[in-house]
């Protein structure tokens, strides 16, 4: 039979919605009455999305390591400060999932950082080694074939008119 729980969903694509679709499970989860861990990877944190989850007490919400600038717009010293952040960051939201009884993760636009920001073998080794019943939903912009190898579910968000 096949596995049931404890997927790995990756959203991808230039389109708008990657996050929206990533919350929308928590939300599902959360209303069950289901722990969920949320971590945003190189945003600013102040989406209409990390609103409506700090209402729901099941999601923990990993701050830290919010960025105000484009990555191209950084300099040497910033894109380092970037990379420890993004990676203490994960860290962090890892430690959560595998300590708590969590049943959602989600690492949103954690596609993007890696392997600038974070390299892709943390990662990779965290969804090799994830709590069995854990479901980790990554977005990002494009498909490392690292994830894809790993994907149970791949949505490919693409863009077809955009004002």
């Amino acid at each position: 039979m096949k596995k049931q729980t404890g997927l790995v969903h990756v959203y991808y694509g230039d389109g708008k919605g990657k996050t929206t679709a990533a919350f929308g499970l928590a939300f599902r989860c959360a209303g069950r009455g289901k722990r969920v861990v949320i971590a945003q990877f190189l945003k600013s944190g102040d989406s209409g999305e990390v609103t409506a989850a700090e209402r729901f007490p099941e999601i923990t919400l990993v701050h830290g390591g919010e960025v105000r600038k484009f990555t191209f717009q950084m300099n040497d010293a910033e894109k380092a400060q970037t990379a420890r952040d993004c990676t203490a960051h994960f860290q962090k939201a890892a430690a959560l999932a595998r300590e708590e009884d969590v049943r959602i993760l989600v690492l949103d636009e954690v596609i993007d950082a890696c392997p600038a920001f974070l390299p892709m073998e943390e990662l990779t080794g965290f969804l090799d080694t994830k709590p069995e019943g854990l479901e980790v939903v990554v977005t990002g912009h494009y498909l490392p074939q690292e994830l894809a190898d790993r994907a149970d579910y791949i949505s490919h968000v693409a863009k077809e008119k955009h004002p």
